[in-house]
């Protein structure tokens, strides 16, 4: 799965990187050599960085 459809980060990529470098998703697109387009991935973005960092899910309920 892509992380950000713009700069090609695959969702495994993005983990990676966020356990070898401190900082937001932003300073982790940086880190990757990438810095963000559009935006729209950045929410997402910082969610994986949560999980990966602190063990923190998300977890949508559904009716």
């Amino acid at each position: 799965m892509y992380v950000c459809v713009c700069n090609a980060i695959r969702e495994c990529e993005f983990r990676r990187a966020a356990h070898e470098h401190p900082g937001d998703a932003e300073a982790v697109y940086a880190a990757l050599g990438k810095k963000p387009q559009c935006g729209q991935c950045l929410e997402e973005a910082d969610e994986l960085l949560a999980e990966e960092r602190f063990g923190q899910r998300h977890l949508t309920l559904v009716a």
